[in-house]
């Protein structure tokens, strides 16, 4: 279903493409803030968390639209991170900071 939507997606993109990747990351790092900002007001209002779908699709269209850039489909983002995970797990070094764990 992951690459289905990245297909659709791309359907909707349009930005500059001799600037795609700043403009998809920067997009990305925009539309993550708003979900923070967001779950900041339910915390801090006790407004409902509703509205964060929105911001998290934004954030979806943009990974999704960054991952076709750079030549990956969605479903193998998300297969290569669970196996990194699952690696983690398996080694018990899922807690602590760091790439190289």
């Amino acid at each position: 279903y992951l690459s289905q939507y990245q297909t659709k997606a791309k359907e909707t993109a349009i930005y500059p493409e001799d600037k795609a990747l700043e403009y998809l990351a920067l997009g990305l790092t925009g539309e993550a803030g708003e979900v923070a900002n967001k779950v900041k007001k339910v915390i801090r209002d006790g407004s409902s968390p509703d509205n964060i779908i929105h911001e998290l699709g934004d954030v979806m269209w943009y990974l999704a639209m960054l991952s076709t850039e750079l030549g990956y489909s969605l479903d193998t983002v998300a297969d290569k991170n669970l196996w990194k995970l699952a690696n983690r797990k398996t080694r018990n070094v899922l807690g602590g900071s760091g790439d190289n764990r």
